[in-house]
């Protein structure tokens, strides 16, 4: 099975180009599945409709969630078809599966006050700090994930025309507006800052560098740091609930379609592959339109 799951996993890299978080969750899925199916000791030529229905149902007692429940089972399907490309198996035992139907969850966003205070939060003078605020203006100005910021090339950002590009999922290139007040503050940051980061680790890693946005250490700023300084930050400017680098991604897609941007500009603007996907900016704009009268009709 070991044998299988790798060829499965090093196809998803090869043909499929996907990159190496979703290759982890890829993995991840596959692994549930087969521990699952080693201690019933099933062939897998002899996994079933039957049998998959089992799996399903262990993974809702071990408090699965509804949503990961269906990414397991979509890639699982991938798995499958894969084995079978390769004639390793001859059926399909997800033929009539039906993942469980989930409730619709609608995405955290903040409000345009509190990105406000987020961004308008002192972040200091120093290196770190010019390096953080420009990092937080960037991510709310753009939409990217978060690890499309950190992967940010020094040439990624195109001044004169207003825009970056930047490579997503699939490896995917597409092209996002920046706002005038973002790439002021990312110019200020590659003048200033990002020298002084370089500057303890000699010409060698400045000419070799090539991240837009780095550590102490002159090296590329992981998602996880980057993570923790946005969460202190959110601290600091009184925003109660923990915030992500999602967070800020779903609250740009959210104020746009409340400012009047059409659906199918918004999701080339977040790369979505679907527009069903960007859809769910929808659920949350009319969420905030029935608050929005509850609060101040009469008789609301």
């Amino acid at each position: 099975m070991d044998c299988h799951i790798d060829a499965f996993l090093n196809y998803l890299s090869v043909e499929r180009g996907l990159s190496q978080n979703t290759l982890s969750a890829y993995s991840n899925d596959t692994k549930k599945f087969v521990v699952f199916f080693e201690k019933r000791t099933v062939p897998l030529d002899r996994i079933d409709r039957n049998e998959i229905t089992l799996f399903i149902e262990q993974l809702q007692r071990d408090a699965i969630s509804f949503r990961s429940i269906a990414r397991i089972l979509s890639t699982l399907r991938t798995f499958f078809k894969f084995l079978s490309m390769d004639g390793i198996v001859h059926h399909d035992p997800f033929l009539h599966i039906v993942a469980p139907k989930q409730t619709l969850t609608l995405p955290k966003t903040l409000s345009i006050s509190e990105v406000t205070s987020l961004l308008n939060l002192p972040k200091g003078d120093s290196p770190t700090g010019i390096r953080d605020d420009t990092m937080i203006e960037l991510l709310y100005a753009t939409g990217l994930r978060v690890s499309e910021l950190v992967m940010l090339s020094m040439d990624a950002i195109q001044f004169e025309a207003g825009y970056l590009i930047t490579c997503g999922k699939g490896k995917k290139e597409r092209i996002v507006p920046i706002s005038e007040q973002a790439l002021a503050k990312v110019k200020h940051y590659m003048e200033t800052a990002r020298p002084r980061l370089l500057k303890k680790k000699g010409v060698a890693s400045v000419r070799h560098c090539d991240t837009l946005f780095i550590s102490q250490q002159g090296k590329g700023l992981s998602r996880q740091c980057f993570w923790k300084q946005l969460q202190m930050y959110g601290r600091s400017a009184g925003i109660a609930m923990p915030i992500t680098p999602h967070t800020l991604r779903h609250s740009f897609a959210t104020h746009l379609l409340a400012g009047g941007a059409d659906l199918r500009s918004i999701q080339i603007m977040l790369g979505h592959a679907d527009i069903s996907t960007t859809q769910i900016y929808t659920h949350l704009e009319r969420k905030h339109l029935k608050q929005t009268h509850k609060k101040a009709h009469p008789r609301g």
